[in-house]
């Protein structure tokens, strides 16, 4: 079974929504939220990113950042720039990108289904980010950024979300600088949230699309106040985590690139000389190549683009994890030809997401860096297929659009 969880949203007044709504903390640097926030002052980002409140040498990792962002969040909800819901609802979020909609459910993932895997990971999580958003929520006692999960979709729920569209004003509709409209409308009937929660209580797993850091953080959080409240009701709000939950068939997964700085001590032609032992070279071009077959890569060197294809025995095709394109890159390529060892620490790489788009490839190769790959992109079916297998995919293997808001939803812990 599948727990989704009505709860009472703290969410921004209609007048401020677009104001207050921020991508995710982690898209940002530092100097990046910095700018942010001066342009917007009512931003999330001044939650999220409590360190733009101080000169930039103060870490953001400190207790009086953490501390700022509590304040800032408890003042914002004190002005009247949030409000709370009276009663425990269910609401809907919708993004449209490009003409394509996704509609998600938001409400309250378990603890307990993420701990017991009925809750599906498909990433590692890395110790220090998972610290800080420990710290965050622990502070402001609330989940400020939802998971994006995803299930295998379900006709039934499917036709309640769409008849609600239908038949109800959305209570936020807004769109950004970045063109991807938002709309929102609150299930506060109790016979939808009732037929809602049974559906999903049908659904055999939920799958973590986007937010591992977050969710791993929101969990941790939630054992401590275990700890500390040993006589906790199962109803406990740090029981649960904030969830936006979208059907598998809705989601797109862009292509998530890469960039090297050098070619590993080797000359151009030393280099295509031990790319072509694994990969055949099918085609050169002044403009950009964009793979569209499993197994095939665009390359951007030396002003030029190749087309690569590996070679048949290069990767075992029924493996889940090694038959992914970022697996093959990797394997045949990157270590062994160019020394990335581990991507997530080597400071010679560097991940582009699709959105950019392969000018982005082209602009980096000319700037600061040697070789790009520009990718095909991962499927939903294989992301599933991992986390079904307990398997852990290569870092960077996805790269999801369009990007949850943050400040949208907030989850009290209390």
């Amino acid at each position: 079974m599948s727990v989704i969880k009505p709860f009472k949203a703290v969410r921004p007044r209609i007048d401020l929504v677009q104001d207050i709504a921020a991508l995710p903390y982690d898209v940002y640097s530092s100097k990046e939220a910095r700018v942010v926030v001066e342009d917007k002052p009512i931003s999330f980002l001044k939650i999220d990113r409590a360190e733009t409140f101080f000169d930039e040498g103060v870490s953001p990792y400190t207790e009086e950042v953490y501390n700022k962002a509590k304040e800032v969040l408890y003042s914002m909800i004190k002005e009247n720039k949030f409000i709370q819901d009276e009663k425990p609802c269910l609401y809907i979020y919708q993004l449209t990108m490009d003409g394509r909609s996704q509609n998600g459910i938001v409400g309250c993932a378990s603890i307990d289904e993420y701990i017991n895997n009925k809750i599906k990971k498909h990433e590692l999580t890395r110790a220090d980010k998972e610290a800080d958003r420990i710290n965050h929520v622990d502070y402001c006692d609330a989940n400020t950024g939802p998971i994006f999960l995803t299930y295998k979709a379900k006709d039934e729920i499917d036709t309640i979300v769409n008849n609600w569209i239908k038949d109800n004003k959305p209570e936020y509709d807004f769109t950004p600088e970045d063109n991807v409209n938002h709309k929102v409308w609150v299930i506060n009937e109790q016979k939808a949230i009732d037929s809602l929660t049974e559906l999903f209580a049908a659904v055999p797993d939920l799958y973590i699309a986007d937010g591992h850091h977050r969710a791993a953080s929101a969990v941790k959080v939630g054992l401590k106040r275990r700890e500390q409240n040993p006589g906790y009701s199962d109803d406990a709000e740090f029981n649960y985590f904030l969830s936006v939950v979208f059907p598998d068939n809705q989601l797109k997964i862009m292509d998530y690139n890469r960039t090297v700085k050098d070619l590993n001590g080797m000359t151009e032609e030393e280099f295509i000389k031990e790319v072509e032992k694994k990969f055949e070279i099918t085609k050169t071009s002044d403009t950009e190549i964009r793979p569209t077959e499993k197994g095939t890569f665009g390359m951007f060197l030396q002003s030029k683009w190749y087309l690569l294809q590996a070679k048949a025995g290069t990767y075992n095709e029924k493996d889940p994890v090694l038959s992914l394109d970022v697996s093959i890159l990797q394997l045949n390529l990157l270590a062994p030809i160019l020394g990335i060892g581990d991507p997530r620490t080597d400071n010679r790489i560097d991940f582009i997401g699709g959105i950019r788009g392969l000018k982005e490839l082209e602009r980096r190769v000319n700037e600061d860096m040697t070789v790009a790959f520009a990718m095909v992109p991962t499927s939903i079916e294989e992301l599933m297929n991992i986390a079904d297998a307990n398997e852990l995919m290569p870092p960077k293997s996805t790269w999801f659009e369009p990007k949850l808001r943050s400040g949208i939803f907030i989850h009290l812990l209390k």
